[in-house]
Order: structure tokens, then C-alpha cells, then sequence
């Protein structure tokens, strides 16, 4: 098998395959699970302090079914986690004595306030984390009290409160990007000069999955009532690429982790071609068990033996340099159809004797003619 070890802004990672922050890290237990199963890191559920209000819903999916009955997406209107967060740091202690060499990320959620994000910090540093990952980007719930997604569509507010989480701390820091925004470069790029070490890319896109014909009622139905969540799954696979491909491009050299649609191996390989250094799977585990892991590891290790990579940072934006602008591609069309019609004429010359007349049918062909 490939080496498929990476290191990303410090944090040595066995292979570039991480679960995402949500209900696959929603504990010590779970997230052992994890690691037993062998990814290479795990971003905890988004954590706050204690005092903070979180009340979760249930139920709180829905799944959107293609014409075969196959789930290629999935809403959520879940919120961080209701746990104490005295809870949280008991377990981040568990973990990295457990598992070492795993690279344990701490997912952080605050309202804002300085102090409060910075008392996040401290406390989830000195618990042994790898790392950190800013949620600006929950597209439901929070933003009604101006944390999550209300942040991350502020590039000024990106950038402060990642300078906050810096200042307080000496380990990687990712801001994670919210999709539902024009141009996510610009808050990326906020990020960064707030001294972000990389970002991540996409959190969910906020969307209304469908309506049950019968009652009238938008899904998921809750209380008799709904309201738009969160949009994960297979089917938010091109979407996560483009805005992944826009940030890389943007910013060359900057890590990214990216997120979005991640099924099987040949997804992730896509987002690692894309540009991003680790990829983050949270549906995909939820619907298809962790060990699905395993097909992600083994379909990279057979597509870096058939290229002839020896290290996963070779594939990591190989595809970026194919791209190009619309005019471009208009221009180099032309000129491999003109090319390709010239290359015709030429094996066909003999055939074409006769369209003009012989003097200047001899004419062309000849080097020294005045």
C-alpha cells in the first residue's frame, strides 16, 4: 500500500481522511469508534462554553431520494452540542491519552465575545487537542443570535475572531467557510489574514428538502413546523469542488480541508486533486458506518500505484492547473480546429490539385518562390 501519511500545518495525519464535525463526533465513545476504524482524524462536534443556550430538535433529518429511491442528500437542523463542556474536556483528555498519534481537532462555537472565545481556547488547549477548527459556517439556528454562518458571511468578523483564537493559543487553527456566501474566497482569505493556518470547505448549504404532499408540511417536519437546515450529501459533491478549486486558486499553498458529498474513494481522491490537503466526511458516516474508511484508504492507495505517486501531497491540486477562463478555451479550440483542418489538407494534398489553377497550386508548395 501507498504512504498515504500527510502533514498538514504541523499535525502529522496517517492518512488524509477525517470525520467531519457532527453527530459522528459527538462523544469520547463515538469518536473512539473512529479512530478503532481506522481515520486519520476526527474534528469533535462544534463545542461552546457550558452557559451557552443549545436545544436540539427531534427529529431533525430528512433525506431527498433520487428516482431510484437511492439518498443522494440529506438535511439536518441540528445544533452543536447540548453537552457541558466540562463534559467535552474530560473526554479530549481521554482521547489524546488513548490515542496519541490520532490527530484530535476541537471544533469551537462562541458568541462574540473575546473573552468567552478565547476561555474556549485555553481550556480545549490545555486538554491535549491537535487542533482547532473555527465554526463560522452552522447555516441554521445559530445565526439567529449572530454566531455560525452569521460570522462566516462577515469577512471583518472572520478575521477578528480568528485573531482572538490565534493570540490565545500555539497549535493549528482552521476557520471552517460557510458555502452560503457569493465569493468564498474573500472570507478564506479573511481568515488567513487573521493568521488562520488553513480553512475548511464546505459546511452544509442551507436548503428546504422537499414537502410531504399529503400534509403540506416542508421537511423535516418538527412540531408540525419546519424550517430550512442544513444541506449535505452525495448531491453537493460539484458545488463543494468549485468552491474548494476557488479558494485553492486564490490562495496557493494554503491548506484546505475539504468537505462535501464524500461517498467513496474516487469523491475524495477528486477533492485532494482539487487542492485539499485532508478530506472531512460527516454524512457519508453517518449513513454508510466508519468503516467505510477502509474503501477510502485502499481506493487511494490504488490510485497513487497507478500514477506513480509515492506521497499524497503529489496528488494534492493536480487537476488546479487545467483550469482556465471561457475565452481561453474559445481561443485554444479554434486553434486545434484550425490546426486539425491544416493537418487534413496536408495528407489530402494530391486530392486537392485542380481547385485552383496550376501556377499557384505550384506556388504554394514551393520554398523560394518570389
Amino acid at each position: 500500500m501507498a504512504d498515504l501519511s500527510i502533514n498538514v500545518d504541523g499535525m502529522q495525519f496517517e492518512n488524509p481522511f477525517v470525520i467531519g464535525s457532527g453527530p459522528p463526533g459527538t462523544n469520547a465513545r463515538v469518536i473512539s469508534r473512529c479512530f478503532d476504524a481506522g481515520w486519520g482524524g476526527v474534528i469533535a462536534k462544534t463545542t461552546s462554553l457550558t452557559d451557552t443556550p443549545v436545544v436540539n430538535l427531534a427529529p431533525r433529518y430528512a433525506k431527498y431520494y433520487n428516482a431510484d429511491k437511492d439518498v443522494i442528500g440529506f438535511q439536518n437542523v441540528e445544533l452543536i452540542s447540548d453537552r457541558p463542556f466540562e463534559d467535552w474536556e474530560a473526554d479530549f483528555r481521554l482521547l489524546k491519552e488513548k490515542y496519541p498519534k490520532k490527530m484530535l481537532i476541537a471544533s469551537l462555537m462562541e458568541s462574540y465575545d473575546k473573552g468567552r472565545w478565547q476561555e474556549l481556547t485555553e481550556r480545549s488547549a490545555a486538554c491535549g487537542v491537535d487542533g482547532f477548527e473555527l465554526n463560522f459556517s452552522c447555516p441554521h439556528g445559530h445565526p439567529e443570535t449572530g454566531m455560525g454562518a452569521a460570522m462566516g458571511q462577515n469577512p471583518d468578523m472572520v478575521r477578528e475572531v480568528t485573531s482572538w483564537v490565534v493570540e490565545a493559543c500555539d497549535i493549528p487553527v482552521w476557520s471552517k467557510m460557510t458555502p452560503n456566501i457569493t465569493d468564498i474566497a474573500t472570507p478564506a482569505q479573511a481568515a488567513r489574514e487573521g493568521g488562520a493556518h488553513g480553512v475548511s470547505a464546505i459546511n452544509t448549504i442551507l436548503a428546504v428538502t422537499g414537502v410531504n404532499l399529503k400534509t403540506l408540511r416542508p421537511l423535516p417536519t418538527i412540531a408540525d413546523g419546519s424550517i430550512p437546515g442544513g444541506y449535505s450529501g452525495q448531491a453537493v459533491k460539484p458545488i463543494a469542488l468549485r468552491m474548494v478549486k476557488e479558494i485553492c486558486m486564490a490562495m496557493p499553498g494554503y491548506s484546505v480541508s475539504g468537505i462535501g458529498g464524500v461517498w467513496n474513494s474516487d469523491h475524495a481522491i477528486e477533492f485532494l486533486l482539487m487542492g485539499a490537503n485532508t478530506v472531512q466526511v460527516c454524512t457519508g458516516a453517518m449513513l454508510l458506518g466508519y468503516d467505510m474508511v477502509q474503501d477510502l484508504c485502499s481506493g487511494l492507495s490504488d490510485f497513487m500505484d497507478e500514477h506513480g505517486f509515492t506521497s499524497v501531497d503529489q496528488v494534492v491540486g493536480r487537476s488546479l492547473p487545467y483550469f482556465s477562463t471561457h475565452h481561453d478555451l474559445v481561443d485554444r479550440q479554434n486553434a486545434a480546429r484550425q490546426a486539425k483542418a491544416e493537418a487534413r489538407k496536408a495528407s489530402n494534398r494530391d486530392n486537392l490539385w485542380g481547385n485552383a489553377n496550376i501556377q499557384d497550386e505550384t506556388a504554394s508548395l514551393t520554398t523560394n518562390e518570389d
